[in-house]
C-alpha cells in the first residue's frame, strides 16, 4: 500500500454517505505495499464505530477490477476471512474517486505476524486450501497478470540494472521455466483462483487464529501450486540462509494438504514452482526498486532477499519426502 493519489476528506465522506456507511471519523493514508493508493477510514451509523480501507487503484483498469472484488465477495460469502467490498444502492462495488477506480472493504481484525510460528504456518496453509478450493466454482477468469508472460517481457528491462552474475542467474532461471511451462506435468497442474501474493503482511492474526486475507489484487487462475509456493518461500524462509525452516515448511505444507491434499504431479513440480516463485518476485522487486514511481509514503521492497532465495532454492532443491503429508491424485 502506499499514497500515489491524495484524497480528501470532503471526497471520503462523499464515497461513505453513498455506500450508506455513516459519517466519516478519521483517516489515514497506509505506507504498506507499492500498488495502490490505500486510506484506513472509520465511520460512524447509529451510534456505533466501523473500519474500513478505502483504495484507489493505480495500475488496474476499470475492466480488470470485477474480477478481483467479485472474487473477494464470493469468498467471503462462503466464509472465509476475506474483506467484503461495500456496495451502493444500486449492487455496485466498483466506484470512482479523484477519476480513479476505488472500492471500500471492511478492515478486519488483527495484526499481521512477521515473525511467524509454526501455528502460524498451520493457520496459513489450511486458509490457504480453503481459498482454492471455494474459488473453484467462480465463475470468472483473468490470468494471472504476473505469470510467464511478465517475466518474459521483464527480464530484459531489469537486465541493464543487474551485474554479471546476476544476469546469468536470471537468463537461466528465466529459461528454465519456459521449459518448466512447455512441459505436459506442467499441463496437469490444477488451476482455479489464487491469491498470488500472500505474504506474511497480508494477512492478521488474533494470537494464533488467523482473522484476515487481504489484498487480493495480484490475484488470477493459476496453478494452486504456484500460490503454494508463494507462501513457503515467504513464510518458511529463514532470514539468515534463505533456506526453508523444516518446521515452519512442514507445518504450513501438512495443514495445507489435510484440506486439499496434494497431487502427485504437484509433488513432483514442487522445487520448479519454489523457483518460479522467487523469481517472480525477484523480477517485480527490482523493476519497483530501478523503474519507481512517485507515491508518499512509498516503501520499496529489497530485490536481494528474492535473489538469494532462487539461489537457495536452485542449489538446494526440496524433497518432500521428509516431509509426510497426504497424496491424491485429484484435486
Amino acid at each position: 500500500m502506499a499514497v500515489y493519489t491524495e484524497v480528501s476528506f470532503s471526497q471520503a465522506q462523499e464515497l461513505l454517505h453513498q455506500l450508506s456507511l455513516g459519517e466519516l471519523q478519521s483517516m489515514e493514508g497506509s505506507s504498506g505495499g507499492i500498488e495502490n493508493t490505500n486510506y484506513f477510514v472509520s465511520a460512524e451509523r447509529d451510534g456505533a464505530v466501523a473500519h474500513y480501507v478505502l483504495t484507489l487503484f493505480e495500475r488496474l483498469s476499470a475492466e480488470q477490477l470485477p474480477f478481483y472484488l467479485n472474487l473477494m465477495r464470493h469468498l467471503a460469502q462462503r466464509g472465509l476471512p476475506v474483506p467484503q467490498p461495500m456496495a451502493n444502492a444500486l449492487g455496485q462495488i466498483l466506484h470512482t474517486v479523484q477519476g480513479k477506480p476505488a472500492a471500500v472493504v471492511n478492515r478486519l481484525p488483527g495484526r499481521s505476524q512477521l515473525a511467524p510460528t509454526p501455528a502460524h504456518c498451520a493457520a496459513l496453509g489450511a486458509t490457504l486450501a480453503q481459498l482454492h478450493r471455494e474459488g473453484r466454482d467462480f465463475d470468472e477468469s483473468l490470468p494471472n497478470l504476473r505469470g510467464l508472460d511478465w517475466w518474459n517481457a521483464t527480464v530484459p528491462v531489469v537486465q541493464p540494472f543487474l551485474d554479471a552474475t546476476q544476469s546469468a542467474l536470471i537468463r537461466s532461471e528465466l529459461a528454465y521455466q519456459n521449459h518448466v511451462a512447455a512441459s505436459s506435468a506442467y499441463a496437469a497442474l490444477p488451476r482455479g483462483p489464487i491469491h498470488a501474493d500472500l505474504f506474511r503482511d497480508n494477512a492478521l492474526f488474533e494470537g494464533e487464529q488467523l482473522t484476515g486475507v487481504f489484498d487480493f489484487y495480484f490475484a488470477g487462475v493459476d496453478s494452486w501450486l504456484f500460490d503454494l509456493a508463494v507462501c513457503l518461500n515467504d513464510w518458511t524462509m529463514d532470514p539468515q540462509t534463505a533456506a526453508p525452516d523444516a518446521v515452519r515448511f512442514a507445518a504450513l505444507l501438512q495443514a495445507y494438504a489435510q484440506v486439499r491434499a496434494l497431487t502427485r504431479t504437484e509433488r513432483q513440480l514442487l522445487p520448479a514452482m519454489l523457483r518460479a516463485a522467487a523469481l517472480r518476485f525477484w523480477l517485480s522487486r527490482l523493476w519497483d526498486f530501478h523503474l519507481p514511481r512517485d507515491a508518499q509514503l512509498l516503501q520499496a521492497h529489497n530485490p536481494g532477499q528474492f535473489e538469494n532465495i532462487l539461489r537457495e532454492r536452485a542449489a538446494h532443491p526440496v524433497t518432500l519426502d521428509v516431509f509426510a503429508h497426504p497424496t491424491a491424485e485429484t484435486p
